[in-house]
């Protein structure tokens, strides 16, 4: 069963840097919760395909062989040690993308170029892979933007939030309902604490569990910035076309040709597509009333 809104700490407080260095443990099988509760320089857990990853800002070899000794379906792997950037594959800095500019928070104090027509997003990846630089990602926040020319949209549906940009940004522009949905406890936590960065509490719900299980919501927008592998099933439901307006995007060209097929066959229009360097595209569309 999904979860309820998630609680969370902050990963990090939004007038310091991240952490420095990362330890992570790499491990076969689900850690339980509570395991972590007394450990110490503890960041995070992301846990994915009976996988762990457990992230600290200090060494815990011993902590880790405790956990392995007492808990026999756990399996040590490997270890890795580097820097937070290196995790994320590059320097997170405030960017822009069209009327968005996304300020991670130990650079909020910095920013004295944002004008009246801009829209100010703070943004903590933590430990969850989307800086907001993805070619897709950047795709989806111009399909937003095209979106709320040509229709009044009230409700969104974001699966597979991530770290929640795609919520806020729709949130920042006016929509006054947002469920943000990942299957990914980590990423729901960050997504929730990006939201609470933003004071967008009233707006944006974040919720975990699995994207299939909020397709019936009555919503007028449905975001899903997803694996191909979740998608293809999504469209093929009853519930997509009961959303006014999609957005399909992380589709590389193969994966794009399939779903533009399948969407072919369904009473929708496009508004408008995205096309990458021929590699990720993203669709803007519309369902249409018989």
């Amino acid at each position: 069963m999904p979860e309820s809104t998630i609680q969370n700490r902050m990963i990090y407080t939004p007038d310091s840097l991240p952490q420095k260095d990362l330890h992570i443990y790499y491990l076969k099988g689900h850690l339980p919760c509570k395991a972590t509760d007394s450990a110490n320089h503890f960041l995070g857990n992301w846990e994915e395909d009976g996988f762990s990853f457990l992230f600290f800002s200090e060494s815990a070899d011993h902590f880790i062989e405790k956990q392995i000794a007492i808990l026999p379906d756990i399996q040590f792997l490997d270890k890795y040690t580097m820097t937070y950037e290196e995790w994320h594959g590059d320097k997170i800095t405030t960017f822009r993308v069209n009327r968005f500019i996304i300020i991670p928070p130990w650079e909020k104090q910095n920013q004295n170029s944002v004008t009246t027509n801009d829209l100010e997003i703070i943004l903590d990846p933590g430990l969850v892979f989307g800086t907001g630089n993805h070619p897709t990602t950047n795709d989806c926040l111009e399909a937003l933007i095209t979106l709320w020319y040509d229709g009044k949209i009230e409700s969104i549906l974001d699966v597979g939030t991530g770290t929640g940009l795609l919520a806020i940004a729709a949130a920042k522009l006016g929509c006054k309902k947002a469920l943000a949905v990942d299957f990914n406890y980590l990423a729901a936590k960050t997504a929730h604490n990006n939201v609470c960065l933003n004071r967008l509490e009233e707006k944006i719900i974040v919720v975990r569990g699995r994207a299939e299980e909020f397709m019936d919501k009555p919503l007028d927008l449905m975001i899903s910035n997803i694996h191909y592998d979740v998608m293809k099933n999504l469209i093929k439901t009853e519930a997509f076309l009961t959303f006014r307006y999609f957005i399909l995007s992380g589709l590389l060209r193969s994966e794009a040709r399939i779903v533009a097929d399948q969407l072919k066959r369904l009473p929708v229009k496009m508004i408008k597509t995205w096309d990458r360097d021929g590699v990720w595209h993203t669709f803007l569309g519309t369902t249409i009333n018989l």
